[in-house]
């Protein structure tokens, strides 16, 4: 198979109908902050055992395409002995890895941060293949405030997506591109518009200039919303409505699949807020969906908190929970569902 073969195979398999990815890969500090208000320690068999909880839920594979890994997560087991890995590959959901080191800040541009990574990234990505991986994560950040993002952080935090992105489709690695405007602060939703569209665009005269082939590719941005600190909320409505305007201003057509971030969203939140787009916008160019981490599993977390007992009313939450985000794909989710 040529590379491109395998690049359009994985691309058919992570965007299907009525399907979004699951966001499993938060690094070993950030799974530790997510743990702790659940009194879980962070430990390798507490991160095992809570992923193989999470990819061997009956069902999810009916909304679940794809699941992004942490690297440790590649070579774990789940609770049958076989490796995670081949666990989600075998209920034909693609199993993906998460390559970015976090992010430092930029120098010249204070406030703005630049994600390390990158050297190496096509050795780690061959071990990575072998471990049964298809698809890799980058995500750059982008805090707003009266100054940032500056230019010289957009255009330096594009062309390290770019990069990225040309290296993991040389070694037959779709790439997903995540630039996420931060939630943080007290901005307005025009805000969050102005500075979205101007970082998309950044962003994909970043991908032409490296020779990135969009069709291979998924895009994972945030939602055009308000500050966190900034009130009223919007509504589904107008959050839908702004976000499709800066798409369809700044992504291409050729670009498969918008895999949103639910990116500090609340779980009933992010659903509703996805649906509206799929209710709203059928004849999108792009599939609307979802790749979300905390707004999938929180529910999750919550009804596990570390115990074995609680086990089934854990994959129960996170059966509710992917269910009602692939209705929102389909734009028939309606929030009597979460009774």
């Amino acid at each position: 198979m040529s590379i491109e073969d395998e690049l359009q195979s994985t691309v058919a398999d992570l965007v299907q109908e009525g399907r979004g990815i699951l966001a499993a890969d938060e690094s070993q500090p950030t799974i530790a902050r997510r743990f702790a208000p659940f009194g879980v320690e962070s430990t390798a068999e507490t991160r095992r055992a809570y992923r193989s909880l999470l990819f061997s839920t009956p069902g999810i594979e009916a909304y679940i395409s794809g699941a992004i890994l942490f690297d440790e997560t590649l070579a774990q087991c789940g609770d049958d002995g076989r490796l995670l890995p081949d666990i989600l590959a075998a209920r034909g959901i693609v199993p993906g890895v998460k390559v970015d080191r976090g992010t430092i800040p930029l120098a010249h541009a204070r406030g703005d941060t630049i994600t390390e990574g990158l050297d190496g990234l096509a050795v780690r990505l061959r071990l990575y293949k072998a471990q049964g991986a298809r698809f890799a994560k980058w995500r750059e950040t982008y805090l707003i405030t009266e100054r940032n993002p500056t230019l010289l952080g957009m255009e330096a935090n594009a062309d390290m997506l770019a990069r990225y992105a040309s290296i993991c489709q040389e070694e037959g690695f779709v790439p997903i591109v995540e630039p996420e405007v931060l939630m943080d602060g007290d901005h307005t939703l025009g805000r969050c518009s102005e500075v979205t569209e101007m970082v998309l665009h950044s962003v994909f005269h970043a991908l032409y200039r490296h020779r990135v082939i969009l069709e291979y590719i998924l895009l994972k941005p945030n939602m055009v919303l308000p500050g966190n600190a900034h009130l009223p909320k919007a509504t589904p409505m107008q959050v839908a409505q702004a976000t499709v305007r800066v798409l369809r201003r700044t992504v291409p057509a050729a670009v498969p699949s918008i895999n949103f971030l639910s990116g500090g969203q609340g779980p009933t939140e992010a659903t509703a807020n996805l649906n509206a787009m799929n209710a709203l916008f059928p004849d999108a160019p792009w599939t609307l969906s979802f790749s979300y981490a905390r707004a999938l599993q929180q529910p999750v977390l919550q009804a596990w908190t570390g115990k074995s007992e609680n086990r089934a009313a854990a994959e129960q939450a996170f059966q509710l929970r992917a269910k009602l985000n692939g209705l929102a794909r389909l734009g028939k989710y309606n929030p009597e569902m979460e009774k």
